[in-house]
């Protein structure tokens, strides 16, 4: 199983070493205009020298985007570093993720057990997810507020109801998945509709669900990041995302844009180890 998981590995490897192989052509071509102005008046040597000494890059070199990066790092534990403010938007997607699952097992339960209300709440469950969140995100802020909401709860909010789409048709479907004979092995037993949801339909629906999870992931995280860029707060990385672009750091944005990925990727990956335990009978590929 380890060597599977080295092998599965390699590809990974191989797109991260071609763009880290291809980040200093890069550099060269996005600042082209402005390393070539910089030769020429003699402020430097070459190409790369002076795309990579520029104070405001279009893209940062190597070594532009690992000082930066090293500088928003220190202190490790500071509320202005780096490190604190991923936990911190890292804390938001996952109490939103938590909060759009309860109402999608709620919802997605009705969907897959009631078509009149199907009918009657699918439409507008679609169109709800066709408002763009840059703007919904300052209305419920500043609605949530008026009832003493605030903090961090209005942030997670906005993140679950970029979530909610996603599970609840994943709850839906998963459940409305069962095998039909199944079902009829189950009546033939007399089981309740309890038993019959709690020990068939779920275990059925929960890798459907868990797979939607993941999805629904990474939408949380950039409703996080857009709520907290919306919203007045000192934490977290929409916040460092606008100080940075109000104080014109580049670079900075750089480092913030790629810890969004990273922060993206540690998600994943929490959530597949939670799906290999939560539904260890599922096939792995």
């Amino acid at each position: 199983m380890p060597a599977r998981r080295l092998v599965a590995a390699v590809p990974v490897a191989v797109v991260g070493l071609g763009a880290l192989a291809s980040w200093p052509a890069l550099t060269v071509l996005a600042n082209y205009s402005a390393a070539q102005a910089a030769l020429a008046a003699g402020g430097c040597h070459g190409l790369y020298a002076c795309a990579s000494t520029l104070s405001d890059p279009i893209l940062p070199a190597p070594g532009q985007f690992f000082r930066g990066a090293m500088n928003m790092l220190h202190p490790w534990w500071g509320t202005s570093s780096l490190l604190y403010n991923m936990l911190y938007t890292g804390w938001e997607t996952l109490l939103g993720l938590l909060l759009a699952l309860v109402v999608a097992f709620f919802t997605g339960t009705l969907l897959a057990f009631s078509k009149p209300f199907e009918r009657a709440t699918l439409p507008w469950i679609v169109a709800s997810q066709n408002v763009p969140i840059i703007a919904l995100a300052p209305v419920l802020v500043v609605l949530l507020g008026r009832f003493g909401v605030e903090g961090l709860l209005p942030k997670a909010l906005i993140s679950g109801y970029i979530a909610f789409f996603a599970l609840t048709v994943g709850v839906a479907r998963g459940l409305a998945s069962l095998d039909p004979l199944r079902l009829d092995l189950m009546r033939s037993y007399c089981a309740s509709p309890w038993f019959v949801y709690w020990h068939v339909r779920l275990p059925v629906a929960l890798p459907m669900i868990m797979t939607n999870l993941k999805v629904a992931a990474a939408g949380a995280l950039v409703g996080a990041i857009v709520a907290e860029l919306s919203t007045v707060t000192f934490s977290g990385l929409g916040a460092m995302l606008l100080a940075r672009y109000y104080a014109g750091d580049i670079v900075g944005l750089w480092v913030v844009m790629i810890a969004s990925g990273v922060l993206g990727i540690a998600l994943y990956a929490l959530l597949s180890l939670l799906e290999r335990v939560v539904t260890p009978w599922s096939p792995r590929r």
